[in-house]
């Protein structure tokens, strides 16, 4: 996996947007998800769980606590600042209280292999899918087939969000949106199911779960920062919209501010276990 100078998300963004993702996070995933891994312990050598895109290690926090027996992280970012925020933060004990360690890896998942993924145990991202293209998803369903390692793939948008009380140009900006992350050969609102039928061609089952943000009177720093992210998109995907869209944002950060505004974003996680490597049941 190669190296790069880009920049990644804003620690601040993804401080923010922490809370909502974990209460968001689809917990039905995990039953299954636990009993494969149970079902393929090897040695007393733990857990190996590759973390893509870990930002400040959101992923790790949420999971590592919620799943039985010893763990070795490795977390994945082209960030050093946040591999080095994310390392620290990781939790020390798994649910059975087994130890759970970490190291990382700076570089970018793209021609990611099964060689990459040898040893593996599982693989997980958040807020990823929706930011890689076609080629991207269907190397990276390659990579966990041939390594016969799992995937949990949680907080991909689905194109849908709710505002209350609505408004008529709630849907053009939705729409000039989900064009926006579509641009460049992103998949943005279609990653899911594009990931799905990916996975699925592999011969893995897949499954997929809901995990919608409900936000409210509770959270009005992040719909505000939402609502700032989401309308900008639109209007750089759409500069018609903007003399509309300034007065229409500056509208709903009142209602939010006031406490009157409820957001919901829909997103949904994903989880690909793959055919035993072999051909074994």
């Amino acid at each position: 996996m190669s190296t790069t100078d880009a920049p990644g998300y804003a620690p601040e963004w993804l401080e923010l947007r922490e809370g909502a993702d974990a209460g968001a996070r689809a917990t039905g995933l995990l039953e299954p998800l636990q009993h494969w891994l149970s079902g393929r312990d090897r040695d007393d050598a733990g857990q190996v769980i590759r973390d893509l895109g870990c930002g400040t290690g959101s992923m790790g926090r949420w999971l590592a606590p919620r799943l039985n027996g010893s763990q070795h992280w490795i977390l994945h970012d082209r960030d050093p600042a946040l591999l080095d925020l994310a390392a620290v933060r990781t939790p020390h004990a798994a649910a059975d209280g087994k130890p759970v360690t970490v190291a990382t890896e700076r570089g970018e998942i793209a021609g990611l292999t099964a060689g990459d993924l040898a040893g593996a145990s599982l693989l997980t991202a958040s807020a990823l899918l929706d930011v890689l293209t076609r080629d991207e998803v269907d190397g990276l369903a390659k990579a966990c087939a041939g390594a016969g390692c799992p995937a949990l793939l949680t907080i991909s948008v689905v194109g849908r969000v709710k505002l209350t009380p609505a408004e008529p140009l709630d849907a053009e900006i939705a729409a000039a949106f989900n064009a926006h992350q579509r641009r460049n050969g992103l998949l943005g609102p279609d990653a899911v199911t594009v990931a799905s039928e990916a996975f699925a061609r592999q011969g893995a089952t897949v499954r997929t779960h809901a995990s919608p943000w409900r936000l409210g009177a509770d959270d009005p720093a992040l719909i505000a920062e939402w609502l700032r992210g989401w309308v900008g998109a639109a209007c750089e995907q759409r500069p018609a919209l903007a003399s509309r869209a300034d007065t229409y944002l500056l509208r709903r950060l009142a209602a939010c501010a006031a406490g009157e505004l409820r957001v919901v974003v829909h997103h949904s996680d994903l989880l690909a276990l793959p055919r035993p490597i072999g051909g074994a049941s």
